[in-house]
């Protein structure tokens, strides 16, 4: 492993929904090992998408990603076995209804990454003790709040060993009183130094945890800065709006 190239790597990467509707444009960047990078921007911009392609969720048309050198967009890269390596939080959770949370932690460990009962289960208690969840091992999904839910996705995520993690607006579904709950476990992931990517609204965190600042609007990179930067000089007049507006709140 070359503990100096990026851990992802965007190049150059365009996608179109039909023939009409350009989604990414030209997009390039990268992430560095146990850097926190925060994509922002308004609705429609692109982000979510950008997120889903760093994994394969999404193909793209042209351009190449890279995660931890394995070459994303290449057909011959087996999918399921990168994936497993890049834990992805989704805005809704997807969890299993029909499985308890201890079994929701256990499966992708058995399944995928081969671990036998015992210790898939000793990883999940563990992982659910960090997010202090221990006591709602049992339950189904359906029994806990939002962000509870979300707290046990993480964990799910972070059972799979992963090299990186990805965020995609994983607080956006959240009762606001749910929210802090998600993000502190978020903040103390990045203070451990795991290579995070996260779509949000959230400005404090960004402000918090953030190594980078990338702006998007209407599917291209408009401004890919330090935190500092971004939030007291933005180069752009749409990202001066975009602050103007979600600060004032």
């Amino acid at each position: 492993m070359n503990t100096t190239a990026p851990m992802i790597e965007i190049a150059a990467v365009n996608k179109w929904y039909g023939a009409g509707f350009q989604v990414l444009k030209n997009c390039s960047l990268s992430v560095r090992r146990g850097e926190v990078v925060v994509v922002c921007g308004p609705s429609g911009s692109g982000k979510s998408t950008l997120i889903k392609c760093v994994n394969g969720l999404e193909p793209v048309n042209d351009g190449t990603i890279k995660v931890d050198g394995a070459a994303v967009t290449d057909p011959s890269t087996k999918l399921p076995s990168l994936r497993a390596k890049v834990g992805m939080v989704f805005q809704h959770f997807e969890l299993f209804p029909h499985m308890n949370v201890l079994e929701n932690l256990c499966i992708g460990q058995e399944k995928v990454l081969k671990r036998g009962a015992s210790e898939a289960r000793a990883k999940a208690q563990a992982l659910l003790e960090r997010v202090g969840m221990t006591a709602h091992s049992h339950k189904y999904p359906g029994q806990l709040s939002g962000g509870q839910q979300q707290r046990i996705a993480i964990a799910r995520a972070l059972a799979m060993d992963p090299i990186a993690m990805l965020f995609d607006e994983p607080t956006s579904a959240l009762d606001p009183e749910m929210i802090t709950e998600v993000l502190d476990v978020m903040v103390s992931l990045a203070q451990e130094g795991m290579t995070m990517m996260v779509v949000t609204h959230e400005m404090g965190f960004a402000r918090k945890v953030a190594d980078r600042v990338v702006f998007m609007d209407r599917g291209e990179i408009v401004e890919d800065t330090q935190k500092q930067r971004f939030f007291e000089d933005p180069q752009s007049d749409r990202a001066k709006l975009f602050l103007s507006k979600i600060l004032s709140h």
